[in-house]
């Protein structure tokens, strides 16, 4: 086969077994393998640049809205700040309170300007009291000679008012006897031109015209006579009428507005049913049939963080009443507060009346009590009244949350007020002795309210809200119900009795009044015609001699009135002159007593001025003692003031240092504080709702995130290792190229070297670019230009060839085993002895190496040595026709 190899392989496959032999072919591969591997790495980093735009992308959307979040978590991180400094803000705010007190507590300690205007007020009073005392001494002489005088200016007054009344009474009879006197005179001057006026006409008028007209008014007169006892009977008539119809317009007004009144009380009692029915499953329903949907919405709004503190209430649903006799005159002492709720501060009361304004019409909204919630119950011992036999509101009631205790506390004062539950001995104890210490009012079990000097009745027989006994109340309540239904029946049938009674007297009144109107035409009528008749019979009918006799009775009456007057004249002038002396003696009584008045005057105006100083200063002493002690109690309440505020102080501070720790110096108020968290809660939640679940969007940015970077750190580590790859191959290649220059060199002068120990000569050719080797050998230099053919070289020079070819290999190649089988069967013995010492003088240089040579020659022409072994095969047996090949396993078995 050796001598085949180089005439057979080509140029190709000879370069080929050359880069096997040497290892560069898998060098070259490697390096192909690589820019491959360096190609699809391009691709790669062009497909992840088009993915990295997109995750770019993505991740810059997640990130604005991370930043978003992220303005949640700082706002919420201020929040946890503000928080923290509200905790020491709220100690702060205390400290200085504390210190403002106890400085204000100093500082009215020291003042003593109350107790020196007390002083300086007794001082004035003792002398103002001595001033005044020295006046009335003086004052009291003086109006002894003033009552001195006194009895008889009133006898002397009497006497002139008893002669004045009676110079008063002749003066009026004298007055009346001139006007009677005034009054005849016109008479008898009337008279005299009367018989002169009737004698001139006697004889005009006839007689039976006269009778005619005389016997036609004495009809007409009885008419009218007639008429107007008519008249005065339609009057009667009308006026009973008219009575009838306005009791009846009464009756019907009362009867409506009792109507009304039962019907609106129907009404409630008919919705208090409904209520007591609804209440059966849900006792809250007592209060308002919309309270549990209330206290629901409070229940969501309080979970939502928009109060501070939960309010509580209604009141009434929080307390329960000890004794259920006693239920009504609960209800009467708490009236509305059951109804009430309580909030710890303003913030949150304003939130419950937003609230509210949902569920409740306006002006039916219960009442807000804000009242700062705390953990524990007025101590009220000092202020509570204490019965050995009554309880008090507050001792008859089980309330298990002191706010609602101190709530009612504040506003109604329960501690103070008694529960009797009979009328009398409330009347007893209340108003019959002095009522009981810290005790203000009292309540029935009727629901009556007692106080020291009166006495109020309850509106209310049954209790609304704290009832105990449902069944009974909804029994009790349909029998009322019933009874106002039947009031209601009777009440209507009353009231159209009642209207038809006053149409029936309406038509009777309206019939009446035609006939009244009737009559007083037909008198108009008759009065007229009379009025007619006489004045036509004036001029006729006058009785001349009557007239005469009447005129000469009137004259003598005027001489007798005159003789009268003539005496009443000289008594009344007698009873002036009495008169003047008497009024002359009171004058000169009245002047004395004036006269000491005028005395006594100035010593009045004196003795008041003195008064009203004693009491001003009396005044103004009492005024300096109250503020000596009202500024005494106000110490003592500011020392009390004080213990509290320090007690509540540890509080807060326990309080604060459970929230943070470390003591935090805050300039701001708790209100601006207190404004900024507020607003920092609207915006977290607004920005909460808005953006999503927090824990999702920071997942999923984080998410894309970290896509990001990791296809990002992909691609920048691909272009830093094609960077790199691109710097080591191109070194590589060149070493490469020079290496396989290097190798092939040494293979060619190798080859050349082994072929002139034979006094061959030879080349070899590299084309490393089209990748072909070629070989020449010449056997010996005379022979070159005829034997430069490998094809014409014996089977032994080509095998010599290969040989040289090989050991050129080996010296360049790095195996550390060499192998060469039958490589000496077509050379004769010169080329083999050759051949066979230069493999010989290779293996010893090359020890570090180990050689393998198969021959069927004999090797005994090899010199001995230590590091050449030599192993020979037996013949085989002529006569064998199989080979005997063992199982493995047979063969382990054996050893």
């Amino acid at each position: 086969m050796s001598k085949q190899f180089l005439q057979t392989k080509n140029e190709g496959d000879k370069y080929k077994f050359f880069m096997k032999a040497t290892q560069l072919e898998q060098m070259k591969e490697d390096y192909s393998f690589i820019g491959k591997t360096k190609k699809n790495t391009r691709v790669q980093i062009e497909q992840g640049e088009e993915r990295l735009e997109e995750l770019k992308k993505l991740y810059l959307e997640k990130k604005e809205i991370f930043k978003s979040i992220a303005f949640v978590n700082d706002m919420q991180s201020r929040l946890k700040d503000l928080k923290h400094q509200m905790a020491w803000a709220v100690v702060s705010e205390m400290e200085k309170e504390i210190e403002l007190l106890k400085e204000g507590i100093r500082a009215e300690e020291g003042n003593t300007e109350f107790l020196q205007k007390v002083e300086e007020c007794q001082a004035k009073v003792n002398e103002a009291e001595k001033k005044y005392k020295a006046i009335q001494d003086k004052l009291i002489t003086v109006s002894e000679e003033a009552q001195a005088l006194h009895p008889q200016y009133i006898s002397l007054k009497a006497e002139v008012q008893a002669k004045r009344k009676a110079v008063n009474e002749t003066e009026i009879i004298c007055n009346r006897s001139k006007t009677e006197l005034k009054r005849l005179e016109k008479d008898s001057t009337q008279l005299c031109k009367r018989i002169e006026e009737l004698k001139s006409c006697a004889n005009q008028v006839s007689e039976p015209e006269k009778l005619e007209r005389q016997r036609r008014i004495a009809y007409l007169r009885e008419q009218l006579k007639a008429y107007h006892d008519e008249e005065i009977m339609i009057d009667q008539q009308v006026d009973q009428f008219q009575q009838a119809i306005s009791k009846c317009r009464e009756e019907h007004s009362r009867l409506r507005r009792e109507r009304s009144e039962v019907q609106q009380a129907l009404d409630g009692q008919q919705k208090q049913l409904r209520d007591l029915k609804d209440s059966k499953t849900n006792t809250l329903k007592r209060f308002g049939p919309h309270v549990p949907a209330f206290l629901e919405a409070l229940e969501v709004a309080y979970k939502q963080g928009r109060f501070r503190k939960k309010p509580l209430g209604p009141l009434g649903a929080l307390i329960h009443p000890k004794d259920p006799e006693l239920i009504l005159a609960i209800e009467s002492c708490l009236k509305g507060l059951l109804q009430a709720f309580c909030c710890d501060n303003h913030s949150d009361e304003r939130t419950l009346q937003l609230l509210m304004s949902k569920y409740y019409a306006r002006g039916h909204r219960p009442q807000i009590i804000v009242n700062k919630f705390q953990n524990k119950i007025y101590d009220t011992s000092q202020r509570a009244v204490h019965h050995p036999e009554f309880p008090s509101v507050l001792t008859a009631l089980e309330i298990d949350n002191p706010v609602v205790a101190n709530c009612l506390i504040d506003m109604r004062g329960i501690e103070t007020v008694l529960l009797i539950k009979n009328n009398r001995r409330a009347r007893e104890v209340m108003q019959c002795n002095r009522p009981p210490k810290n005790c203000k009012e009292a309540f029935t079990a009727e629901g009556d309210q007692v106080f020291e000097r009166r006495y109020y009745s309850s509106n209310f027989v049954r209790p609304k809200f704290l009832s105990q006994d449902l069944e009974a109340e909804i029994s009790h309540l349909d029998k009322e119900i019933e009874n106002k239904r039947a009031q209601l029946t009777t009440s209507q049938q009353r009231l159209h009795s009642i209207e038809n009674e006053i149409r029936q007297n309406e038509d009777h009144l309206h019939g009446h009044r035609r006939h009244q109107k009737q009559l007083q035409v037909k008198v108009r009528t008759a009065k007229a015609e009379i009025a007619d008749l006489e004045n036509v019979e004036e001029h006729q009918s006058a009785d001349i001699h009557i007239l005469q006799e009447e005129a000469e009775e009137n004259k003598s009456r005027m001489e007798s009135v005159k003789q009268d007057m003539q005496l009443q004249s000289r008594e009344m002038e007698e009873r002036k002159n009495i008169l003047q002396a008497a009024e002359k003696k009171l004058e000169e009584v009245k002047e004395k007593i004036h006269q000491v008045e005028e005395i006594a005057a100035p010593i009045k105006a004196e003795l008041n001025q003195a008064e009203s100083e004693v009491e001003n200063s009396k005044r103004h002493l009492q005024h300096y003692e109250d503020k000596q002690r009202e500024h005494v109690a106000c110490i003592n309440k500011h020392k009390d003031l004080l213990v509290s505020k320090g007690k509540e102080l540890e509080e807060k501070m326990a309080k604060a240092r459970q929230i943070f720790s470390e003591r935090i110096k805050v300039s701001r108020t708790v209100k601006s504080l207190d404004a900024e968290m507020n607003r920092l809660r609207e915006k977290i939640n607004s920005e909460s709702s808005h953006r999503g679940n927090r824990e999702e969007i920071i997942q999923q940015f984080h998410y894309a995130k970290e896509r990001y970077e990791d296809a990002s750190n992909k691609v920048k580590n691909l272009r830093r290792f094609i960077a790199v790859l691109d710097e080591v191959m191109t070194e590589r290649l060149k070493v490469y190229r020079q290496f396989l220059r290097s190798l092939s060199m040494q293979c060619k002068l190798h080859f050349e070297q082994l072929l002139r120990l034979r006094g061959c000569s030879g080349h070899i050719v590299f084309d490393h670019k089209n990748e072909t080797l070629s070989i020449t050998v010449q056997p010996r230099e005379e022979e070159k230009a005829a034997r430069s053919d490998l094809r014409s070289l014996s089977g032994g020079e080509r095998s010599f060839s290969t040989v040289c070819f090989i050991l050129s290999l080996w010296n360049i190649s790095e195996s550390p085993f060499r192998c060469m089988d039958e490589f000496d069967v077509y050379m004769d013995m010169l080329n083999r002895r050759i051949a066979i010492d230069m493999i010989l003088e290779r293996a010893d240089f090359q020890r570090h190496r180990q050689f393998i040579l198969f021959t069927p020659l004999t090797m005994s022409s090899l010199p001995t040595s230590p590091h050449i072994r030599i192993l020979r095969m037996p013949d085989p047996p002529r006569d064998q026709r199989t080979l005997n090949f063992q199982n493995r396993n047979d063969r382990d078995e054996d050893q």
